[in-house]
């Protein structure tokens, strides 16, 4: 594991990498709130799903260093009660669950049905190209809505399980398309290539040429735009958990915390809203500041 971290530090990604302070910041900012959620059970000051240890006397308590604060809840507490911190790590883990899984769905569709386009062209390169332009038509809101009442509708009693359902299936709907446009377009170029050609000739099945030839070679755009896509994932998680479509009241996600936090931000519990969202912000910047970083690092061109 050492002999492979210096390989990559002394791999020109690395040299980028040690060179930009921008990305530095930014990796450093993302592993302590990666961290922070994975680790949540351990660093985390309370439970904030332990029914039995949450007091309705701890609602809405401002945060230790104000007037009326507790020294046990060092960011305050929400309408139930419980520990804002401890409830942003948890919701933190519960939004990077879903933003993860729904990008490695989306990037395992849209690679597949990306590959399929350009290597194979023809009719089916039309069809995949068009059904593309049918689900960018569809905001990830509104695939979320119709896939929450239909599921409902069926499902009348698995309300938890169906609402993290919802978000990956909602975000993974919406997200393949940008990945299948943007393999599609590289192994067009690929494929035009010397070395495609040679394996054709030889009687290589196109199915192992663009698994063993085209993919590798495709796969750098890949990386950066499913980096970035994390973010707006997480974002886009935060949006519906917040439009009441999302994760459930009793597993706050990040988006929830900060629905639950709008009613009293008026009255002037604003840490309820406050810190999610600063949280969520954190998370999002850092991964967009190291996916930029990350794109600029694997373009041949800016070396």
């Amino acid at each position: 594991m050492i002999a492979f971290a210096r390989r990559w530090l002394d791999s020109d990604v690395g040299h980028s990498f040690r060179s930009s302070p921008m990305a530095m910041v930014a990796a450093l900012i993302a592993l302590v709130c990666v961290g922070c959620a994975l680790f949540a059970p351990w660093v985390a000051p309370h439970d904030p799903f332990d029914l039995a240890t949450l007091e309705l006397s701890n609602a809405r308590l401002p945060p230790a260093w104000m007037e009326g604060g507790n020294p046990d809840f060092l960011l305050g507490t929400e309408d139930q009660g419980r520990d804002i911190l401890s409830a942003v790590m948890y919701g933190a883990r519960i939004s990077l669950a879903v933003s993860v899984t729904s990008v490695l769905l989306s990037v395992a569709i849209g690679v597949f049905l990306g590959l399929l386009a350009g290597f194979l062209g023809g009719w089916m390169d039309a069809f995949l190209m068009r059904l593309c332009d049918v689900m960018l038509s569809f905001p990830p809101i509104l695939v979320a809505l119709l896939i929450a009442g239909v599921g409902r509708a069926l499902f009348p009693q698995a309300q938890d399980s169906l609402a993290f359902g919802v978000l990956v299936l909602s975000i993974t709907l919406t997200g393949w398309v940008q990945y299948a446009r943007t393999v599609r377009g590289s192994t067009l170029v690929e494929r035009r290539k010397e070395y495609v050609q040679a394996a054709q000739v030889i009687g290589v099945p196109p199915l192992r040429i663009m698994r063993r030839h085209v993919l590798p070679n495709v796969l750098g755009p890949v990386l950066v735009l499913a980096t970035i896509h994390v973010a707006t994932a997480i974002i886009t998680e935060a949006t519906l958990s917040f439009l009441g479509v999302g994760a459930p009241v009793t597993s706050p996600s990040l988006g929830t915390l900060i629905r639950v936090g709008n009613d009293y931000l008026f009255s002037g519990e604003w840490w309820i809203t406050v810190f999610p969202g600063a949280m969520l912000v954190l998370i999002s910047l850092s991964v967009n500041l190291l996916g930029d970083w990350l794109r600029d690092a694997l373009n041949p061109r800016l070396r």
